[in-house]
């Protein structure tokens, strides 16, 4: 690699960053980071820090999982690749995909397709609502539903199904057939409403109302995020996934279930889906798949969906869809030994424990700060809302996150803002102390803003 004075000397000048404009990030170099071991991060000026980021929601295992690392040397060393196209497959993805789907058939999950990521599995499971449709002769169901603030990676299908207007309008028009209805938020919602399950009530006849207006035999799907992450950290009442679930199979809908961050054990349950009790039709998972080691995902086919196209003997239960990466082997291979050391350290525990620990700080926090709005959590999933008035609820500046973030940092933790939230998505190997420090570190951000 070149020299630290090459990094810093071109850093954001030949590169595009994601989710950032390019000329704010010429003008305000990013961090480089260099190293991480643990929970911990290293940036090429040396400083380490906690990150309280986990990568993006995806190292849950740390950066120094020795058992991924060997799983990919090894595989590189006897096939870095080969293709599951059309009469050849490969070992590993064999494996992961039985694995899969024992670790997901407590939630009615019963097929693996492989993709490269969250958003190629988002897309998967769209494309396959749309299809499973037309095998059952109701090729009328194109369209779908979903929730504001929901997100959903940024193909053209899942950004039509975003529910967020900083991940569409300059991209629009999207895909046609696409509505959404309110997120089950008991601090922002349209209702003027506060109490959390009166919230997921009006939320549900909302979908109830949508699905009478569009008309039930033209709806293919409803997706949803089991708590919503990039929206806002938005976690649901109990009672919302279960009605949603209730309403969809008395109109026939299916619904998938986005587990992109929520699956493997985020949310302080092995699925998202499982927390709420609720079987989907369909899963989308990445990132915590293979720890960030390596890009994979895959989308989760439930009974009644392969059901459908297995036993199809027209055209329409052709597979026309994949990508050149589908079940790579070496990401197989790095997802074996991820789900291996997951089950092992009991991640989901510890997200629970760690979580509840969590969210007890944040609510300290809130009662001592007058700039924080809201906070919301569940398991590693968490989320502060900065506001400048919290009588009116007014969305905190750039000026005020930035300095959070700044102070934060300088008390050696990496947070994330989006927005005016503050994001927290650690590793789940997190320990007691580790928490205790991130409320620290947000004690002076906060103190500073």
């Amino acid at each position: 690699m070149r020299d630290a004075n090459f990094i810093i000397e071109n850093n954001a000048k030949p590169i595009w960053h994601p989710m950032a404009h390019p000329a704010d990030m010429r003008a305000n170099a990013p961090k480089v980071i260099t190293g991480g071991r643990g929970a911990h991060i290293t940036d090429i000026d040396g400083r380490t820090t906690l990150d309280a980021v986990g990568g993006l929601w995806n190292v849950n295992l740390g950066y120094s999982c020795d058992p991924i690392k060997q799983a990919i040397a090894d595989q590189l060393d006897a096939l870095p690749y080969y293709s599951g196209f059309r009469g050849t497959t490969n070992a590993p993805s064999i494996e992961l995909a039985y694995e899969l789907v024992e670790w997901f058939r407590p939630d009615g999950m019963a097929r693996a397709f492989f993709t490269s990521g969250g958003s190629d599995s988002v897309e998967t499971a769209l494309r396959l609502a749309r299809q499973y449709w037309k095998i059952k002769g109701e090729g009328d169901r194109t369209k779908f539903l979903a929730l504001k603030k929901g997100y959903h990676g940024t193909h053209f299908g899942g950004a039509s199904v975003n529910g967020n207007a900083n991940f569409r309008r300059n991209y629009e028009p999207l895909m046609p057939g696409v509505f959404h209805i309110p997120a089950p938020n008991a601090y922002r919602n349209p209702f003027g409403e506060t109490d959390p399950a009166r919230v997921a009530e009006l939320c549900a006849n909302a979908l109830e109302d949508e699905i009478a207006f569009q008309g039930a035999d033209t709806i293919a799907a409803f997706i949803m995020e089991p708590v919503l992450g990039a929206g806002g950290v938005i976690v649901p009442h109990e009672s919302f996934m279960p009605r949603v679930r209730e309403i969809l199979d008395r109109h026939g809908i299916l619904l998938i279930s986005d587990e992109v961050v929520a699956g493997f054990g985020r949310t302080g349950a092995w699925s998202g889906a499982r927390l709420w009790g609720v079987k989907p039709d369909m899963m989308t998972v990445a990132k915590a798949v293979t720890s960030g080691y390596f890009p994979l995902g895959a989308t989760m086919i439930g009974d009644k969906v392969a059901e459908a196209f297995e036993s199809d003997k027209s055209s329409f239960g052709s597979i026309g869809h994949g990508y050149t990466y589908s079940g790579h082997p070496v990401g197989c291979a790095a997802g074996l030994a991820t789900l291996a050391e997951t089950k092992r350290l009991k991640l989901n525990e510890n997200a629970a424990a760690r979580g509840a620990e969590l969210g007890s700080a944040l609510e300290k926090l809130k009662a001592s700060h007058e700039v924080v709005g809201d906070v919301r959590y569940q398991g590693l999933m968490a989320g502060i809302e900065i506001v400048a008035d919290r009588a009116k609820k007014t969305p905190g500046d750039k000026a005020m996150m930035d300095r959070i973030a700044e102070v934060a940092y300088a008390a050696d933790v990496m947070i994330r803002v989006s927005g005016n939230m503050i994001i927290l998505s650690p590793p789940l190997i997190i320990t007691a102390d580790d928490v205790a420090k991130i409320a620290d570190a947000l004690d002076k951000g906060l103190a500073a803003a």
